[in-house]
This record gives structure tokens, C-alpha cells and sequence, in this order.
């Protein structure tokens, strides 16, 4: 460090709070000045926001349902606008998987009679929904095919790591029992997608448009 910004260092004391390390010579009442400022803004600091409450086994219910709807929704969409045959293919697996997984979860609920309720904080409708709209205004094509593929991998991930939380906050055993059930279910669908991302993305021009044209 120069002589020159040292002695910045040093004029900076009383905010920095450094002045045994600049100058052992520092008056004592600027030190208990700065460390009054420095409690201070400690003090006028933002408290961080407080941890989401632990979900309970409606919470998790009500999610899990809204995530194979979304899911099984979007299968629908890339069973028909998927050019691909392997998005098309994995389309129809995702809108019979995820439907019978959220038929499973609602008989569920039916039989604890239980009423589905969302956390507070659950943003999960409302970024399906931005999905679903930014999917269908999309063109048909190899571009619309990774994109679908991209989400669901994503969306998979998502999913699985909300599994494996919620296998440990669930409190009904039927409740984890379905979990536990769903969960090798998930880790294939994303093993599936992340084979055929590696597909579209590693295949050139030619072969996607002619992996378009089959049906």
C-alpha cells in the first residue's frame, strides 16, 4: 500500500473503525465515536425477512396438485405442438403420469378429508401460468421443442427437491407414503428429460429437421 493510501485509509477511521491497524496513536473518543456509529447502523440494518413457516400436509397437498395439473397440462400441449418424436412422445407420458399422480393425491385428500390449502407464499400457479403463455406464443418448431424440454427439466428439479423436503414434513404416513412412491417417478421424468435435451441440443440442423417431420 502507498504512503498516499495509507493515509486515506487512516482519514477514514472513524467509519472503518481501523485505527489500530493505522495509527496506534488514535484518539481514544474518536474510536468510541466510530464504534458508536458502527452500532448505530448495525442497529438501523433491515432485519432479514423471517424463514417461511414449515409446510404442513395441506400445504403439500394442495402444491403437489397444482404441480402434476401444470404438468400434465403442458404434456397435453407438447403431445400436439411437439415436432420432435421424442417431445411428443414424452408430452403423452407427462399428461398420463402427472394425471395419475394428481388423481393418486386427490384420493388422498378425499380419504383424510382434508381440504388442499397453499402456503402463503406459493408462487407456483402463477409461474405456471407465465409458462403457459410464454410456451403458446411461441412458434412450432425445434426452438419451441428445447424450450418445452428446458422447462421440464427445470421443472423437475423443482419438483423433486419439493419431494424430498416434503417427505420429511409430512406428518400423515399415507401422505409420505405417496411421496415416497412419487419421488422415483419424478427422478425418471428428469432423467428422460435431460436425455432428450442432450438430444436437441447436440444434433445438428439437419437431423432436428428431420426429427421434426416424424410423427
Amino acid at each position: 500500500m502507498t504512503t498516499t493510501r495509507l493515509a486515506g485509509v487512516c482519514a477514514l477511521l472513524s467509519i472503518w473503525t481501523l485505527s489500530s491497524a493505522c495509527s496506534k496513536g488514535a484518539d481514544k473518543a474518536d474510536s468510541a465515536a466510530a464504534a458508536d456509529s458502527a452500532a448505530k447502523a448495525a442497529a438501523a440494518a433491515p432485519a432479514p425477512p423471517p424463514a417461511p413457516p414449515p409446510l404442513t400436509d395441506v400445504n403439500i397437498v394442495a402444491i403437489l396438485d397444482a404441480a402434476n395439473a401444470a404438468d400434465s397440462a403442458a404434456g397435453n400441449v407438447a403431445s400436439t405442438k411437439g415436432k420432435h418424436s421424442d417431445v411428443k412422445s414424452f408430452g403423452r407420458d407427462m399428461m398420463r403420469d402427472h394425471h395419475a399422480l394428481r388423481k393418486a393425491g386427490q384420493d388422498l385428500a378425499k380419504k383424510l378429508n382434508v381440504t388442499p390449502a397453499p402456503p402463503a407464499n406459493d408462487t407456483l400457479p402463477a409461474a405456471a401460468q407465465r409458462a403457459s403463455d410464454t410456451m403458446n406464443g411461441m412458434a412450432v418448431g425445434v426452438e419451441w421443442d428445447k424450450a418445452y424440454i428446458n422447462g421440464e427439466v427445470a421443472v423437475h428439479q423443482s419438483v423433486l427437491a419439493l419431494l424430498q423436503n416434503a417427505q420429511g414434513a409430512a406428518t400423515d404416513t399415507s401422505l409420505k407414503a405417496l411421496i415416497t412412491k412419487a419421488i422415483p417417478n419424478i427422478e425418471a421424468h428428469l432423467k428422460k428429460a435431460q436425455d432428450i435435451q442432450s438430444k436437441l441440443n447436440s444434433a445438428p440442423a439437419a437431423d432436428s429437421a428431420k426429427g421434426s417431420k416424424k410423427k
